[in-house]
């Protein structure tokens, strides 16, 4: 179901961008200051990930000390990208089987452009029906993991032991805790 309407027509041309080598704690400052949820990352304009919110936050919860960490040891390696010249309907199909809401695009090899999910509904609103399920199957999954994991004993609901918070809780060293705890320990 082509739409017509083609990603380097809507893409974001001026996205931020970020060197691998830069610090998460810049990398943070630089998205505050350009009010962006993402930066691409590049090394001689040759594409080497994407730097989200969420990698910051997860790298905020898993390291002690971030003064150290760059955007290397954090972004993701793995990125799909897109050609300027695929019609909209294959970038949400792209976006829908990869699970992310973000594709750098690509003209021989050099990123021209990020094309983001938000940029997809503003233009053609009538694919939100479309989007909405990319979100809930992604919901849906992460429901799943949780029964799951709550099933194999992984999980409980009940009150943390470290900070006294009702929440689901990890066993952890013989201590039910919850997820904010467990970052700390």
């Amino acid at each position: 179901m082509d739409t017509g309407i083609k990603v380097g027509d809507i893409m974001t041309r001026n996205f931020a961008s970020i060197s691998p080598d830069f610090s998460l704690i810049g990398a943070a400052k630089e998205m505050i200051k350009k009010r962006v949820g993402s930066l691409v990352v590049l090394k001689n304009k040759e594409l080497k990930g994407i730097l989200t919110e969420r990698d910051i936050i997860w790298a905020m919860i898993k390291k002690k000390n971030l003064d150290n960490i760059k955007v290397e040891d954090v972004a993701k390696r793995k990125v799909y990208t897109i050609k300027p010249s695929a019609d909209l309907y294959v970038a949400l199909k792209r976006i829908k089987e990869t699970g992310y809401r973000r594709l750098p695009v690509l003209v021989k090899d050099n990123v021209i452009g990020v094309l983001t999910l938000k940029d997809i509904l503003r233009v053609e609103p009538s694919l939100f029906e479309s989007a909405r399920e990319i979100m809930q199957i992604k919901e849906e999954k992460e429901k799943m993991n949780r029964i799951h994991d709550i099933r194999q004993g992984k999980l409980i609901e009940g009150i943390c032991e470290e900070c006294g918070t009702t929440d689901i809780l990890y066993n952890i060293k013989g201590k039910l805790i919850c997820e904010s705890c467990k970052g700390s320990l």
